[in-house]
Protein backbone atom coordinates (compact mmCIF):
# COMPACT_ATOMS: atom_id res chain seq x y z
CA UNK A 1 0.00 0.00 0.00
CA UNK A 2 1.07 3.28 -0.33
CA UNK A 3 0.73 7.13 0.25
CA UNK A 4 1.41 10.30 -1.01
CA UNK A 5 1.81 13.22 2.03
CA UNK A 6 1.94 16.42 1.00
CA UNK A 7 0.54 18.68 3.34
CA UNK A 8 1.76 22.68 4.17
CA UNK A 9 -0.53 22.16 7.77
CA UNK A 10 1.77 19.73 9.67
CA UNK A 11 -0.11 19.27 12.55
CA UNK A 12 -0.07 15.45 13.13
CA UNK A 13 1.83 14.65 9.95
CA UNK A 14 4.64 12.57 12.27
CA UNK A 15 1.78 10.63 14.05
CA UNK A 16 -0.09 9.44 10.84
CA UNK A 17 3.40 8.85 9.20
CA UNK A 18 4.65 6.77 11.49
CA UNK A 19 1.76 4.81 11.92
CA UNK A 20 1.29 3.99 8.16
CA UNK A 21 4.85 3.09 8.15
CA UNK A 22 4.75 0.63 11.14
CA UNK A 23 1.32 -0.90 9.24
CA UNK A 24 3.70 -1.48 5.93
CA UNK A 25 2.62 1.42 4.25
CA UNK A 26 5.23 2.97 1.53
CA UNK A 27 5.51 6.24 2.04
CA UNK A 28 6.18 9.25 -0.81
CA UNK A 29 6.27 12.90 0.30
CA UNK A 30 7.27 16.17 -1.25
CA UNK A 31 8.95 19.54 -0.24
CA UNK A 32 8.78 20.57 3.18
CA UNK A 33 6.68 17.31 4.11
CA UNK A 34 9.70 15.50 3.18
CA UNK A 35 11.85 17.57 5.13
CA UNK A 36 10.08 16.88 8.54
CA UNK A 37 9.75 13.28 7.39
CA UNK A 38 13.70 12.90 7.23
CA UNK A 39 14.21 14.96 10.48
CA UNK A 40 11.80 12.73 12.37
CA UNK A 41 13.97 9.63 10.90
CA UNK A 42 10.70 8.20 9.25
CA UNK A 43 11.43 6.14 6.26
CA UNK A 44 9.92 7.59 2.98
CA UNK A 45 10.73 8.46 -0.82
CA UNK A 46 10.90 11.62 -2.40
CA UNK A 47 8.66 12.86 -5.07
CA UNK A 48 11.38 13.49 -7.36
CA UNK A 49 12.90 9.81 -6.83
CA UNK A 50 9.02 8.59 -7.92
CA UNK A 51 8.89 11.23 -10.97
CA UNK A 52 12.04 11.43 -11.93
CA UNK A 53 12.32 15.01 -12.23
CA UNK A 54 13.47 17.39 -10.02
CA UNK A 55 11.13 20.12 -8.24
CA UNK A 56 11.28 23.56 -10.10
CA UNK A 57 10.35 26.88 -10.66
CA UNK A 58 10.59 27.69 -6.89
CA UNK A 59 8.47 24.65 -5.94
CA UNK A 60 5.27 25.00 -8.36
CA UNK A 61 5.90 22.02 -10.28
CA UNK A 62 6.78 19.27 -8.05
CA UNK A 63 3.49 16.97 -7.85
CA UNK A 64 2.27 17.61 -11.36
CA UNK A 65 3.25 14.51 -13.08
CA UNK A 66 1.92 11.24 -14.24
CA UNK A 67 4.24 9.03 -12.27
CA UNK A 68 1.97 10.06 -9.42
CA UNK A 69 -1.41 11.10 -11.27
CA UNK A 70 -1.45 8.35 -13.31
CA UNK A 71 -1.28 6.20 -9.82
CA UNK A 72 -3.94 8.09 -7.88
CA UNK A 73 -6.42 7.99 -10.99
CA UNK A 74 -6.18 4.38 -12.16
CA UNK A 75 -9.71 2.81 -11.75
CA UNK A 76 -8.20 -0.06 -10.32
CA UNK A 77 -11.79 -1.92 -11.83
CA UNK A 78 -10.50 -1.78 -15.59
CA UNK A 79 -7.16 -3.98 -16.86
CA UNK A 80 -6.72 -1.36 -19.25
CA UNK A 81 -6.08 1.51 -16.49
CA UNK A 82 -3.60 -1.41 -14.79
CA UNK A 83 -2.20 -2.06 -17.90
CA UNK A 84 -1.01 1.48 -18.23
CA UNK A 85 0.37 1.89 -15.42
CA UNK A 86 2.58 -1.19 -15.80
CA UNK A 87 2.93 -0.25 -19.64
CA UNK A 88 4.57 3.15 -17.72
CA UNK A 89 6.17 1.54 -14.44
CA UNK A 90 3.99 3.43 -12.36
CA UNK A 91 2.38 1.94 -8.96
CA UNK A 92 -0.76 2.91 -7.81
CA UNK A 93 -1.51 5.61 -5.27
CA UNK A 94 -3.94 4.18 -2.25
CA UNK A 95 -3.71 6.96 0.12
CA UNK A 96 -3.44 10.72 -0.96
CA UNK A 97 -2.64 13.29 2.21
CA UNK A 98 -2.53 16.51 1.58
CA UNK A 99 -4.00 20.32 2.64
CA UNK A 100 -3.92 23.35 0.41
CA UNK A 101 -1.38 26.63 1.26
CA UNK A 102 -3.28 29.28 3.61
CA UNK A 103 -4.41 31.50 1.26
CA UNK A 104 -7.00 33.00 3.26
CA UNK A 105 -4.76 34.20 6.19
CA UNK A 106 -2.31 35.89 3.88
CA UNK A 107 -3.22 35.95 0.18
CA UNK A 108 -0.99 36.43 -2.75
CA UNK A 109 0.03 34.85 -6.15
CA UNK A 110 2.29 32.49 -4.14
CA UNK A 111 -0.23 30.86 -2.07
CA UNK A 112 -1.98 30.32 -5.01
CA UNK A 113 -1.85 25.97 -5.00
CA UNK A 114 -1.97 24.13 -8.33
CA UNK A 115 -0.34 20.47 -7.20
CA UNK A 116 -2.39 20.45 -4.23
CA UNK A 117 -6.12 21.22 -5.42
CA UNK A 118 -5.05 18.75 -8.18
CA UNK A 119 -3.73 16.01 -6.25
CA UNK A 120 -6.66 16.04 -3.75
CA UNK A 121 -9.28 16.44 -6.71
CA UNK A 122 -8.02 13.62 -8.31
CA UNK A 123 -7.94 11.22 -5.19
CA UNK A 124 -11.70 12.30 -4.56
CA UNK A 125 -12.68 11.66 -7.94
CA UNK A 126 -11.14 8.20 -7.69
CA UNK A 127 -12.38 7.50 -4.27
CA UNK A 128 -13.61 4.30 -5.36
CA UNK A 129 -10.20 3.17 -5.15
CA UNK A 130 -8.09 6.03 -3.31
CA UNK A 131 -8.57 7.36 0.23
CA UNK A 132 -8.12 11.18 0.72
CA UNK A 133 -7.15 13.15 3.65
CA UNK A 134 -7.41 16.83 3.73
CA UNK A 135 -7.91 17.32 7.52
CA UNK A 136 -5.57 17.11 10.34
CA UNK A 137 -8.77 15.59 12.31
CA UNK A 138 -9.06 13.01 10.13
CA UNK A 139 -6.32 11.29 10.65
CA UNK A 140 -6.58 9.39 13.93
CA UNK A 141 -10.05 7.74 12.35
CA UNK A 142 -8.20 6.80 9.14
CA UNK A 143 -5.22 5.30 11.12
CA UNK A 144 -7.94 3.44 13.50
CA UNK A 145 -9.72 2.02 10.63
CA UNK A 146 -6.43 0.83 8.81
CA UNK A 147 -5.05 -0.83 11.78
CA UNK A 148 -8.64 -2.86 12.80
CA UNK A 149 -9.45 -3.35 8.88
CA UNK A 150 -6.43 -2.70 6.48
CA UNK A 151 -8.62 -0.76 4.89
CA UNK A 152 -10.85 2.07 4.65
CA UNK A 153 -14.23 1.18 3.86
CA UNK A 154 -16.44 3.01 1.24
CA UNK A 155 -18.69 4.90 3.20
CA UNK A 156 -15.17 6.57 4.81
CA UNK A 157 -13.59 7.15 1.34
CA UNK A 158 -16.77 8.21 0.04
CA UNK A 159 -16.95 10.71 3.36
CA UNK A 160 -13.49 12.07 2.82
CA UNK A 161 -13.98 12.65 -1.00
CA UNK A 162 -17.07 14.90 0.03
CA UNK A 163 -14.38 16.70 2.73
CA UNK A 164 -12.02 16.88 0.06
CA UNK A 165 -14.23 18.67 -2.83
CA UNK A 166 -15.03 21.23 0.19
CA UNK A 167 -11.79 22.11 0.96
CA UNK A 168 -10.93 22.58 -2.80
CA UNK A 169 -14.29 24.49 -3.12
CA UNK A 170 -13.98 26.56 -0.08
CA UNK A 171 -10.00 27.24 -1.34
CA UNK A 172 -11.45 28.62 -4.73
CA UNK A 173 -13.61 30.79 -3.50
CA UNK A 174 -11.04 32.02 -1.34
CA UNK A 175 -9.05 33.23 -4.53
CA UNK A 176 -12.38 34.49 -6.48
CA UNK A 177 -12.65 37.13 -3.00
CA UNK A 178 -9.33 38.08 -3.04
CA UNK A 179 -9.63 38.83 -7.16
CA UNK A 180 -12.74 40.85 -6.04
CA UNK A 181 -10.82 43.21 -3.86
CA UNK A 182 -13.42 43.49 -1.46
CA UNK A 183 -16.58 44.83 -3.92
CA UNK A 184 -19.80 44.47 -2.09
CA UNK A 185 -21.55 43.03 -5.68
CA UNK A 186 -19.29 40.98 -7.07
CA UNK A 187 -20.61 39.09 -11.23
CA UNK A 188 -21.05 35.97 -8.91
CA UNK A 189 -20.54 35.26 -5.36
CA UNK A 190 -19.10 32.13 -3.78
CA UNK A 191 -19.53 31.37 -0.41
CA UNK A 192 -18.40 28.62 1.80
CA UNK A 193 -20.62 28.08 5.07
CA UNK A 194 -19.88 25.34 7.17
CA UNK A 195 -22.11 23.77 9.64
CA UNK A 196 -21.15 25.13 13.18
CA UNK A 197 -23.86 23.07 14.98
CA UNK A 198 -27.17 20.85 14.15
CA UNK A 199 -30.57 22.66 16.01
CA UNK A 200 -33.22 20.41 17.71
CA UNK A 201 -35.05 21.79 15.08
CA UNK A 202 -35.79 25.43 12.84
CA UNK A 203 -38.24 28.00 12.99
CA UNK A 204 -41.00 25.57 14.06
CA UNK A 205 -41.06 22.14 15.12
CA UNK A 206 -41.81 20.38 11.65
CA UNK A 207 -38.83 22.40 10.08
CA UNK A 208 -35.25 21.16 10.26
CA UNK A 209 -32.28 23.65 11.25
CA UNK A 210 -28.69 24.44 11.87
CA UNK A 211 -26.46 27.17 12.02
CA UNK A 212 -23.26 28.08 9.67
CA UNK A 213 -20.96 29.82 9.33
CA UNK A 214 -18.28 31.65 6.83
CA UNK A 215 -15.76 28.97 6.29
CA UNK A 216 -12.27 29.52 8.08
CA UNK A 217 -14.14 32.82 9.31
CA UNK A 218 -15.15 33.64 12.80
CA UNK A 219 -18.43 34.18 14.24
CA UNK A 220 -19.18 36.13 17.83
CA UNK A 221 -21.51 32.59 18.74
CA UNK A 222 -18.51 30.23 18.06
CA UNK A 223 -16.63 31.82 21.35
CA UNK A 224 -19.99 32.19 22.90
CA UNK A 225 -20.35 30.22 26.08
CA UNK A 226 -23.72 28.53 27.58
CA UNK A 227 -23.56 28.52 31.33
CA UNK A 228 -26.87 27.36 32.06
CA UNK A 229 -30.31 26.05 30.37
CA UNK A 230 -30.66 24.03 27.30
CA UNK A 231 -28.75 24.05 24.02
CA UNK A 232 -29.94 27.11 21.96
CA UNK A 233 -32.73 26.82 19.28
CA UNK A 234 -33.47 28.50 15.78
CA UNK A 235 -35.76 31.29 17.37
CA UNK A 236 -33.19 31.50 19.90
CA UNK A 237 -30.23 31.78 17.91
CA UNK A 238 -31.94 34.51 15.62
CA UNK A 239 -33.27 36.71 18.99
CA UNK A 240 -30.75 37.12 20.53
CA UNK A 241 -28.10 37.40 17.68
CA UNK A 242 -30.25 40.74 17.03
CA UNK A 243 -30.66 41.86 20.64
CA UNK A 244 -26.86 41.37 21.28
CA UNK A 245 -26.61 43.63 18.19
CA UNK A 246 -28.59 46.38 19.07
CA UNK A 247 -27.46 46.44 22.76
CA UNK A 248 -23.80 47.06 21.75
CA UNK A 249 -24.55 50.08 19.17
CA UNK A 250 -27.23 51.82 22.36
CA UNK A 251 -24.09 51.13 24.64
CA UNK A 252 -21.81 53.21 22.98
CA UNK A 253 -18.97 55.74 24.84
CA UNK A 254 -19.53 52.84 27.63
CA UNK A 255 -22.55 53.54 28.65
CA UNK A 256 -25.15 50.88 30.45
CA UNK A 257 -27.51 49.25 27.67
CA UNK A 258 -30.05 46.71 28.24
CA UNK A 259 -32.54 45.33 25.39
CA UNK A 260 -34.91 42.85 25.54
CA UNK A 261 -36.34 41.33 21.77
CA UNK A 262 -39.48 38.66 20.98
CA UNK A 263 -39.26 37.90 17.79
CA UNK A 264 -35.86 39.72 16.87
CA UNK A 265 -37.84 42.84 18.09
CA UNK A 266 -37.12 44.94 20.88
CA UNK A 267 -39.76 44.94 22.87
CA UNK A 268 -37.91 47.31 25.10
CA UNK A 269 -34.66 48.73 25.18
CA UNK A 270 -33.07 51.14 27.92
CA UNK A 271 -29.72 53.39 28.54
CA UNK A 272 -29.07 54.04 32.29
CA UNK A 273 -26.36 55.31 34.79
CA UNK A 274 -25.96 51.67 35.47
CA UNK A 275 -27.06 48.03 33.83
CA UNK A 276 -29.66 47.23 36.94
CA UNK A 277 -31.52 50.84 36.48
CA UNK A 278 -31.30 50.25 32.42
CA UNK A 279 -33.04 46.58 33.15
CA UNK A 280 -35.72 47.87 35.00
CA UNK A 281 -36.37 50.50 32.35
CA UNK A 282 -36.37 48.43 29.71
CA UNK A 283 -38.74 45.83 31.14
CA UNK A 284 -41.10 48.94 31.91
CA UNK A 285 -41.40 49.22 28.10
CA UNK A 286 -43.58 46.00 28.35
CA UNK A 287 -42.98 43.43 30.98
CA UNK A 288 -45.89 41.44 29.29
CA UNK A 289 -44.00 40.94 26.00
CA UNK A 290 -40.43 40.07 27.61
CA UNK A 291 -42.00 37.29 29.12
CA UNK A 292 -39.91 34.43 26.99
CA UNK A 293 -37.79 36.66 25.42
CA UNK A 294 -34.12 37.81 25.17
CA UNK A 295 -32.66 40.03 27.43
CA UNK A 296 -28.99 41.45 26.23
CA UNK A 297 -26.72 43.15 28.80
CA UNK A 298 -24.57 45.06 27.73
CA UNK A 299 -21.72 44.50 30.33
CA UNK A 300 -21.09 41.87 33.10
CA UNK A 301 -23.50 40.09 35.45
CA UNK A 302 -23.04 40.35 39.36
CA UNK A 303 -24.83 39.37 41.77
CA UNK A 304 -26.98 41.98 42.15
CA UNK A 305 -28.00 42.48 38.36
CA UNK A 306 -29.09 38.82 38.78
CA UNK A 307 -31.14 39.50 41.90
CA UNK A 308 -33.19 42.03 39.62
CA UNK A 309 -33.06 40.06 36.81
CA UNK A 310 -34.40 37.11 38.68
CA UNK A 311 -37.42 38.78 39.96
CA UNK A 312 -38.27 40.14 36.39
CA UNK A 313 -40.50 37.45 34.07
CA UNK A 314 -39.43 34.30 32.91
CA UNK A 315 -36.94 34.60 29.87
CA UNK A 316 -35.56 32.05 27.39
CA UNK A 317 -32.35 33.55 27.32
CA UNK A 318 -29.71 36.39 28.94
CA UNK A 319 -26.89 36.81 26.76
CA UNK A 320 -24.13 39.08 28.89
CA UNK A 321 -20.66 40.24 28.50
CA UNK A 322 -19.95 37.90 31.63
CA UNK A 323 -21.73 36.33 34.81
CA UNK A 324 -19.69 36.08 38.40
CA UNK A 325 -19.97 32.72 40.24
CA UNK A 326 -22.74 34.47 42.28
CA UNK A 327 -24.62 35.81 39.74
CA UNK A 328 -24.72 32.45 37.86
CA UNK A 329 -25.81 30.46 40.99
CA UNK A 330 -28.58 32.69 41.39
CA UNK A 331 -30.04 32.64 38.05
CA UNK A 332 -29.42 28.94 38.04
CA UNK A 333 -31.45 28.99 41.05
CA UNK A 334 -34.52 30.74 40.29
CA UNK A 335 -34.37 30.25 36.19
CA UNK A 336 -33.54 27.29 35.67
CA UNK A 337 -35.19 26.84 32.00
CA UNK A 338 -33.22 30.09 31.29
CA UNK A 339 -29.78 29.70 28.67
CA UNK A 340 -27.06 32.04 29.97
CA UNK A 341 -24.87 32.82 27.48
CA UNK A 342 -21.65 34.98 27.84
CA UNK A 343 -20.44 36.27 24.90
CA UNK A 344 -17.57 38.57 23.12
CA UNK A 345 -18.62 41.85 20.93
CA UNK A 346 -20.49 40.86 17.39
CA UNK A 347 -18.27 41.02 14.24
CA UNK A 348 -19.06 43.74 12.26
CA UNK A 349 -20.95 42.20 9.23
CA UNK A 350 -20.21 43.57 5.69
CA UNK A 351 -22.86 41.82 3.44
CA UNK A 352 -25.69 40.95 4.26
CA UNK A 353 -27.30 37.93 2.27
CA UNK A 354 -30.76 36.91 2.40
CA UNK A 355 -32.39 33.83 0.19
CA UNK A 356 -35.00 34.91 -2.42
CA UNK A 357 -36.41 31.44 -3.81
CA UNK A 358 -33.40 29.97 -5.51
CA UNK A 359 -31.89 33.23 -5.72
CA UNK A 360 -30.74 36.03 -3.19
CA UNK A 361 -30.64 39.44 -2.26
CA UNK A 362 -27.47 40.89 -1.07
CA UNK A 363 -26.37 43.92 0.40
CA UNK A 364 -24.07 46.34 3.00
CA UNK A 365 -25.21 47.24 6.30
CA UNK A 366 -27.87 49.40 7.75
CA UNK A 367 -25.66 51.99 9.49
CA UNK A 368 -26.71 54.52 11.02
CA UNK A 369 -25.29 57.52 9.14
CA UNK A 370 -26.78 60.35 10.22
CA UNK A 371 -25.90 61.79 13.89
CA UNK A 372 -28.32 63.63 16.45
CA UNK A 373 -26.51 66.46 15.81
CA UNK A 374 -26.53 66.53 11.76
CA UNK A 375 -30.31 66.22 12.44
CA UNK A 376 -32.74 69.25 10.49
CA UNK A 377 -34.85 70.92 13.00
CA UNK A 378 -37.80 71.73 10.94
CA UNK A 379 -40.27 73.53 12.80
CA UNK A 380 -40.52 76.31 15.26
CA UNK A 381 -39.86 74.58 18.53
CA UNK A 382 -36.59 72.77 18.71
CA UNK A 383 -36.12 70.16 21.21
CA UNK A 384 -34.13 69.95 24.76
CA UNK A 385 -30.95 68.08 25.10
CA UNK A 386 -32.94 65.63 27.42
CA UNK A 387 -35.41 65.39 24.14
CA UNK A 388 -32.49 64.95 21.53
CA UNK A 389 -31.38 62.26 24.03
CA UNK A 390 -34.50 60.33 23.76
CA UNK A 391 -34.91 60.83 19.82
CA UNK A 392 -31.63 59.08 19.54
CA UNK A 393 -32.75 56.44 21.47
CA UNK A 394 -35.83 55.78 19.78
CA UNK A 395 -34.02 56.28 16.20
CA UNK A 396 -31.33 54.07 16.70
CA UNK A 397 -34.36 50.82 18.43
CA UNK A 398 -36.46 52.02 15.73
CA UNK A 399 -34.07 51.20 12.98
CA UNK A 400 -33.53 48.03 14.59
CA UNK A 401 -37.35 46.95 14.63
CA UNK A 402 -39.56 45.64 11.87
CA UNK A 403 -41.17 48.13 9.50
CA UNK A 404 -43.46 49.76 9.62
CA UNK A 405 -42.23 50.99 13.34
CA UNK A 406 -42.85 53.56 15.39
CA UNK A 407 -40.96 54.03 18.85
CA UNK A 408 -41.76 56.16 21.62
CA UNK A 409 -38.97 56.54 24.39
CA UNK A 410 -38.79 58.67 27.42
CA UNK A 411 -36.14 59.23 30.22
CA UNK A 412 -33.30 56.99 28.24
CA UNK A 413 -36.13 53.92 27.70
CA UNK A 414 -38.71 53.41 25.05
CA UNK A 415 -41.92 53.78 26.27
CA UNK A 416 -43.81 52.00 23.69
CA UNK A 417 -42.69 50.42 20.34
CA UNK A 418 -45.08 49.69 17.27
CA UNK A 419 -43.69 46.75 15.18
CA UNK A 420 -44.02 45.06 11.83
CA UNK A 421 -47.53 46.94 10.68
CA UNK A 422 -48.53 47.31 6.92
CA UNK A 423 -50.11 51.10 7.94
CA UNK A 424 -47.32 53.08 9.55
CA UNK A 425 -50.66 54.62 11.29
CA UNK A 426 -51.38 51.79 13.02
CA UNK A 427 -47.63 51.38 14.22
CA UNK A 428 -47.86 55.22 16.05
CA UNK A 429 -51.68 53.82 17.50
CA UNK A 430 -49.32 50.83 18.93
CA UNK A 431 -46.86 52.81 20.02
CA UNK A 432 -48.63 55.25 22.27
CA UNK A 433 -51.15 52.93 23.36
CA UNK A 434 -48.58 50.65 24.84
CA UNK A 435 -46.48 54.05 26.31
CA UNK A 436 -50.25 55.29 27.84
CA UNK A 437 -49.27 57.81 29.97
CA UNK A 438 -45.78 58.07 29.72
CA UNK A 439 -45.96 59.46 26.38
CA UNK A 440 -47.05 62.78 27.76
CA UNK A 441 -43.21 64.83 27.10
CA UNK A 442 -42.54 61.93 25.43
CA UNK A 443 -40.26 61.58 22.37
CA UNK A 444 -41.00 59.43 19.00
CA UNK A 445 -39.23 58.19 16.19
CA UNK A 446 -40.32 56.52 13.27
CA UNK A 447 -38.42 54.18 10.24
CA UNK A 448 -39.85 56.38 7.12
CA UNK A 449 -41.25 59.24 6.18
CA UNK A 450 -45.01 60.25 7.62
CA UNK A 451 -47.16 60.46 4.35
CA UNK A 452 -49.31 62.43 5.68
CA UNK A 453 -49.92 64.22 9.17
CA UNK A 454 -52.14 61.45 10.61
CA UNK A 455 -49.26 59.63 12.29
CA UNK A 456 -47.97 62.61 13.35
CA UNK A 457 -51.13 63.59 14.97
CA UNK A 458 -51.75 60.17 16.22
CA UNK A 459 -48.23 60.95 18.39
CA UNK A 460 -49.57 64.39 19.07
CA UNK A 461 -52.75 63.54 20.72
CA UNK A 462 -50.86 61.02 22.95
CA UNK A 463 -49.00 63.77 24.48
CA UNK A 464 -45.30 63.14 22.79
CA UNK A 465 -43.49 66.55 22.11
CA UNK A 466 -40.62 65.60 19.61
CA UNK A 467 -40.65 63.61 16.94
CA UNK A 468 -37.80 62.50 14.72
CA UNK A 469 -38.48 60.79 11.04
CA UNK A 470 -36.64 60.57 7.77
CA UNK A 471 -39.04 63.12 5.84
CA UNK A 472 -38.64 64.00 1.98
CA UNK A 473 -42.18 63.15 1.79
CA UNK A 474 -44.25 64.89 -1.18
CA UNK A 475 -46.73 65.97 2.27
CA UNK A 476 -43.65 67.45 4.22
CA UNK A 477 -45.35 70.40 4.53
CA UNK A 478 -48.61 69.10 5.55
CA UNK A 479 -46.75 67.40 8.03
CA UNK A 480 -44.47 70.30 9.36
CA UNK A 481 -47.36 72.43 9.97
CA UNK A 482 -49.45 70.11 11.93
CA UNK A 483 -46.14 69.57 14.11
CA UNK A 484 -45.87 73.22 14.80
CA UNK A 485 -49.96 73.19 15.11
CA UNK A 486 -49.00 70.91 17.90
CA UNK A 487 -46.13 72.71 19.04
CA UNK A 488 -44.05 69.96 18.56
CA UNK A 489 -40.46 69.60 17.74
CA UNK A 490 -39.81 68.07 14.70
CA UNK A 491 -36.58 66.84 12.83
CA UNK A 492 -35.49 65.53 9.80
CA UNK A 493 -32.70 62.52 9.40
CA UNK A 494 -32.66 62.36 5.42
CA UNK A 495 -31.91 58.39 5.96
CA UNK A 496 -34.59 55.76 5.76
CA UNK A 497 -34.30 52.82 7.80
CA UNK A 498 -36.41 49.98 6.81
CA UNK A 499 -35.98 46.71 8.34
CA UNK A 500 -38.06 43.27 6.88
Amino acid sequence: MRALLSVYDKRGLLDLARGLDELGWELVASGQTAAALAEAGIAHQQVADVTGSPEMLDGRVKTLHPALHGGILADRSKPEHMADLAAQGIEPIDLVVSNLYPFSSDPSIELIDVGGPSMVRGAAKNHAHVGVVTSPDDYGAVLDELRADGVLSDATRRRLARTAFAHTAAYDAAIVEWFDDGELLPPTLHLTLERAEELHYGENPHQRGARYRLAGGTSWWDAAVLHGGRALSYLNLFDTDAGWRLVHELGTAGRPAVAIMKHANPSGAAVAADLATAYRLALESDPQAAFGGVVAIGGPVDADLAEVIAAGPQADVIVASGFDTAALERLRTRRKATRLLSAAAPEVTIRFVRTLGQGALVQDGDELRARPGEWAVVTRVAPSAEQLADLALAWAVCARTSSNAVVVAIGGATAGVGAGQQSRVVAAELAVARAAERAKGAAAASDAFFPFPDGLEVLARAGVTAVVHPGGSVGDAAVIEAADAAGIALLTTGERHFRH
